[in-house]
């Protein structure tokens, strides 16, 4: 039996890397990005609200991280170009991170679900990853022994299915399909590590009750969120979970973080569990 050296990281378990995160203007997103940015890691922060994201970035590079905002519709093709092109820029030629977080649900029981509903959902979890994956594809299809990770964040509802979040719950499970298929397809030749973390009962604005917050979507329109009690009424939620608590924001980030991690390195094609148990 071999030896193991002792893991030693003192510029960050990521130092050198440049990571893509969507949605990263607040909740998990941000979180995740500072979390990442202590590790050594560059960022780039991919949102719609460049207000938000610029906010974000300035925690980072006040603390002595690096990052950036590219801000834009990611269900826009030209803005996924410039997505990759600025990241590349940013990363001195180079992209080793995708975690696809940006999203939100919009439900409703399936007999009641708008073609505009279900389209809006499908693209932005689905077809707006696949994209940019298939916009990074030749800076992640490369022999030169560095380590590359995509992270897909799923969900609970897209494992087990929820009562009216039809569309949510199906692009969800969709993306588990494509981390699996894209674990075969860029693992043997390239080493690229493809996964899926899938929350639980996380508390973000998305998940609390009303306050009179909204989605904006690009086209403008509203949509607002959260439901009534939501994760703000603790009690009502824990019984089933087998740590007792509704998870946080920073709980999502270090979970992402492990996923991309080098203490993750054979670790490929696999659904991680973000929800506080089974």
């Amino acid at each position: 039996m071999s030896i193991t050296p002792q893991l030693n990281f003192p510029q960050g378990m990521l130092a050198g890397q440049t990571a893509i995160i969507t949605g990263a203007a607040q909740g998990i997103g941000a979180e995740t990005a500072v979390i990442l940015a202590r590790e050594g890691c560059k960022i780039v922060i991919a949102d719609l609200d460049a207000e938000k994201a610029r906010k974000t970035a300035e925690t980072i590079n006040s603390s002595g991280g690096s990052a950036i905002v590219v801000a834009g519709d990611i269900t826009n093709n030209e803005y996924l170009i410039h997505l990759v092109q600025r990241t590349v820029e940013f990363g001195e030629g180079k992209i080793h991170i995708i975690i696809n977080n940006a999203g939100y649900a919009w439900d409703s029981p399936i007999e009641n679900i708008q073609d505009k509903q279900w389209e809006t959902i499908i693209s932005l979890h689905n077809t707006a990853p696949f994209k940019l994956i298939r916009a990074a594809a030749p800076y992640f299809m490369l022999k030169d022994s560095e380590p590359r990770s995509i992270v897909n964040i799923s969900s609970t509802s897209g494992i087990y299915g929820n009562a009216g979040q039809a569309s949510y719950a199906l692009a969800k499970a969709g993306l588990v399909g494509l981390t699996k298929t894209l674990a075969h397809e860029w693992g043997p030749e390239y080493g690229v590590r493809v996964n899926t973390v899938a929350f639980g009962a996380i508390k973000t604005r998305l998940t609390q009750a009303p306050k009179g917050e909204f989605v904006v979507r690009p086209d403008g329109t509203k949509h607002a969120v959260g439901f009534k009690g939501g994760y703000d009424e603790e009690d009502k939620w824990v019984g089933d979970i087998p740590l007792r608590r509704i998870g946080s924001p920073t709980d999502a980030g270090r979970a992402i973080l492990a996923v991309v991690s080098p203490l993750f390195s054979y670790v490929t094609g696999q659904v991680a569990g973000g929800r506080g148990g089974m």
